[in-house]
């Protein structure tokens, strides 16, 4: 992309923002309203009509019905999806809302709708249009919660979620790049009020963004930190692998469940044992994912039992049972939650 922030992305840097999901049989795309959707439909829109042959285009919209602006937001998309020869669907998330952790509550709502329309229309891919910007916030969203070099490689480029691909094409474009895209369009977009409500984390940080780009920490070069640390952990994830080969060719006990000798495992560097045992966990528990912090707690359990010669360690994490006894420390299912009657 071009340096110049606030210049409109030509079609044939759409063409290379697209590139990479050209050979799929149909893609849905998550267009809420907002600039930065209604920019990546739009130029979704002229890349595959660039195309000979292309993946076929989805739009889909989700109204959380929190807004009574969002039932019209997602009709003029619907007109805009129309106007560019695109089927549209709104999804609606019924039913009761939560009265804390709306974001996270609605957002798990809207991937769950949209994975499950797209399934149903033969996608493959999700396409979402979160932006440098989003990728900056996020960064600093989860260094302020203390995350671990996974969780702060931020938002990757295509993950698996709810039995589909999620694709952010737009991760290394900025949102005034879209704005001065779909002003030289002439096209209209809606302006949520939520993302200026200070009574959500994100929106706060965004209101902070100026003061920490006049120190150097703008957008561009927090989703460069964020980049970077991606890298890091992709080259981690590999020294995972093969420590997790070479724990295998150390101990070659035929079990149904993960275990791994107490000393060979005891030897590797901490951010892999940590790794591993979150792998393990993960894998076998059925409450997961495991939250990092329990796992360090857990692994310096262990390290302390394996160090004292203590013998025997039990416990449970995210509906696995981790133990230590002779020299081994095993991983399975832990057994499923009693409920106490009310």
């Amino acid at each position: 992309m071009p340096d110049d922030d606030h210049s409109a992305i030509t079609v044939s840097q759409a063409k290379l923002l697209f590139a990479d999901w050209k050979a799929a049989p149909a893609i849905a795309l998550a267009v809420s309203g907002g600039p930065d959707s209604i920019a990546l439909m739009w130029l979704a829109a002229r890349w595959r009509r660039a195309l000979r042959r292309g993946p076929r285009l989805i739009a889909l919209t989700v109204d959380h019905g929190l807004r009574p602006e969002a039932a019209r937001e997602a009709r003029d998309v619907k007109k805009l999806a129309a106007e560019l020869d695109l089927p549209h669907r709104t999804l609606r998330w019924n039913g009761a809302k939560p009265k804390t952790g709306m974001p996270a509550a609605a957002r798990a709502a809207r991937y769950r709708l949209l994975a499950q329309a797209a399934k149903a229309s033969g996608a493959t891919h999700i396409l979402t249009a979160h932006t440098r910007d989003d990728q900056a916030e996020t960064l600093l969203m989860r260094m302020l919660r203390g995350s671990g070099i996974a969780g702060l490689a931020a938002m990757a480029r295509q993950s698996e979620r709810e039995g589909v691909w999620l694709a952010r094409p737009l991760l290394e474009v900025s949102k005034s790049q879209l704005v001065a895209t779909l002003h030289k369009a002439r096209i209209a977009f809606a302006d949520d009020p939520t993302n200026r409500d200070i009574n959500y984390t994100r929106p706060r940080l965004r209101a902070l963004m100026p003061a920490l780009a006049e120190e150097g920490g703008d957008a561009r070069n927090l989703a460069r930190l964020a980049s970077r640390l991606a890298r890091a952990n992709a080259a981690l994830e590999v020294l995972v692998d093969g420590a997790e080969r070479y724990l295998a060719l150390r101990d070659r006990r035929d079990t149904a469940h993960f275990g791994f000798d107490a000393s060979a495992f005891a030897g590797l560097p901490e951010e892999i044992r940590l790794r591993l045992l979150m792998r393990a966990i993960d894998r076998t528990g059925h409450e997961g994912p495991a939250e990092l912090g329990k796992v360090e707690a857990l692994l310096a359990a262990l390290d302390r039992a394996v160090a004292e010669n203590q013998g025997k360690l039990k416990q449970t994490l995210a509906g696995a049972a981790i133990s230590l006894i002779g020299g081994r420390i095993h991983v399975a299912p832990a057994p499923p939650r009693r409920h106490r009657p009310g």
